[in-house]
C-alpha cells in the first residue's frame, strides 16, 4: 500500500457535486468527445473568473503567430499595461495548456492568466502547440520549445535595447515587456506541465538561454513518467495509476489511450522526464491531486527534484481528481488551489537563481 494511498479518500464536497453530474452515454469519437470537454471547461473557467477580471486598462492581450519547423502557430501575450514614466520590464511566465497533447487551446487559461498578470505585474506568453494525433511526437514539445526561444529572444533584445522596445522597432519585445533578470518562468497544467518539465530541462542545456536563464517552473498535476517506462526501482512507489484506474476524470485506460495518439518513445526523457538528470534546474511549485492516476508520479518526481538539489515548494489536495480546478471552480479545494498558486509563483519570484 502506497503511503499516499490515503489521499484518494474522495473529498465530500467533490463527491456531492460529482454526484449531481448527468450521466452521458459514452462517446462515438472519444477524441472529439475531449476536444469538446476541453472547450466546455473553458467556458466554465471564464464564467467563474470572469467577475475577478482587473481592469481592462490594467494589461493587454495580443495574439501573433510565429513561424515553426512545418508550419505556424499562435502564441498569447498578456502583459501588463506600463504606468506613466515606468519602464516597461516585467518577470516572464512561458505557459502550456493541458489536455493530454491532444486537447485545449489557449482559452482554457486565458482568463486566470489575465489576473495573474495584472496581480503580479508579469508578462505571460501561452503557447497554442500544435496537437496529436494529426501532429504527433515531437511537434508540440519543439512547438514550445520554439515559442520559449521566442521568449527569450524578446527579453533578450530588451535587455540590449531597451529604448528600442517602447517604440516598438524590435521585433519580440514590444509585445512581451519582458526582463528575464526579474524572473523567468516556464510553467502549465497537465500536458503543459508535462510539456514545461521538458523545456526546463531543455533550457538548461542550450547555449541559448546561458544569458537568460529559466528561472522557476510551475507544474500543475504533470504527467511526467510514462507506464510502460516505470522504473522497476520505483514500483512501491507508483501505485496510484492502479489505486485511481478508474478515475474520476481522468482513467489509467485514457491515459494509454492518450499515449497511442501522441506516438512517443516511453522511455524517451522528453517523454518520460522524471528518467532525465534534473541536476542545475530551475525552482519548482509542484501542486498535486489525491484522487489522480498521476499523483505518485508527480510526488516522486518532486523528490527527485530535490535530491538534485532544485529547490521545490509542494501543495497536496486530498481526495480531488485531475483537473478539478476546472471542473468545479466552486469547491474549497479549488479555491485553495488558486490560492496555492498565487503563493507558489510569488515564491518563485523571491527564489529565482
Amino acid at each position: 500500500m502506497s503511503q499516499y494511498a490515503h489521499l484518494s479518500d474522495p473529498d465530500p464536497e467533490f463527491s456531492d457535486a460529482f454526484s449531481k453530474l448527468p450521466i452521458r452515454p459514452p462517446p462515438l469519437d472519444p477524441l472529439q468527445a475531449i476536444r469538446g470537454l476541453m472547450t466546455d471547461l473553458a467556458a466554465t473557467t471564464k464564467t467563474h473568473n470572469r467577475s475577478k477580471l482587473p481592469d481592462a486598462s490594467s494589461y493587454s492581450v495580443e495574439d501573433c503567430k510565429i513561424t515553426v519547423k512545418g508550419g505556424e502557430i499562435t502564441i498569447r501575450c498578456t502583459k501588463p499595461t506600463p504606468t506613466s514614466g515606468e519602464v516597461p520590464a516585467f518577470p516572464v511566465l512561458f505557459w502550456a495548456h493541458g489536455g493530454g497533447c491532444v486537447s485545449g487551446d489557449l482559452e482554457l487559461d486565458d482568463f486566470p492568466n489575465r489576473i495573474l498578470c495584472a496581480k503580479y505585474r508579469i508578462s505571460i506568453v501561452s503557447v497554442d502547440y500544435r496537437l496529436a494525433p494529426e501532429h504527433p511526437f515531437p511537434i508540440g514539445l519543439n512547438d514550445c520549445y520554439s515559442a520559449l526561444k521566442w521568449v527569450g529572444r524578446g527579453s533578450a533584445q530588451y535587455l540590449l535595447f531597451p529604448l528600442l522596445m517602447y517604440d516598438q522597432t524590435v521585433e519580440n519585445a514590444p509585445r512581451i515587456f519582458g526582463d528575464p533578470t526579474k524572473g523567468f518562468l516556464v510553467g502549465g497544467n497537465s500536458a503543459g506541465a508535462y510539456l514545461a518539465t521538458v523545456v526546463a530541462h531543455r533550457a538548461r542545456d542550450d547555449a541559448f538561454f546561458r544569458n537568460h536563464k529559466v528561472t522557476g517552473q510551475i507544474l500543475q498535476y504533470p504527467r511526467v513518467l510514462a507506464r510502460a517506462a516505470s522504473p522497476p526501482q520505483y514500483k512501491d512507489q507508483l501505485l496510484s495509476m492502479e489505486q485511481n484506474k478508474d478515475g474520476p476524470g481522468l482513467t489509467a485506460a485514457s491515459i494509454d489511450w492518450i499515449a497511442g495518439l501522441v506516438k512517443a518513445p516511453p522511455a524517451d526523457p522528453e517523454y518520460s522526464p522524471l528518467l532525465a538528470a534534473h541536476e542545475g534546474l530551475a525552482p519548482a511549485y509542484i501542486q498535486v491531486c489525491g484522487l489522480d492516476p498521476l499523483r505518485d508520479e508527480a510526488l516522486l518526481y518532486e523528490r527527485l527534484l530535490r535530491e538534485a538539489g532544485v529547490k521545490t515548494k509542494l501543495d497536496i489536495y486530498p481526495g480531488v481528481p485531475h483537473g478539478f480546478n476546472f471542473a468545479f471552480p466552486q469547491l474549497a479545494a479549488s479555491v485553495k488551489f488558486e490560492a496555492d498558486l498565487n503563493f507558489g509563483l510569488a515564491w518563485l519570484l523571491d527564489a529565482k537563481v
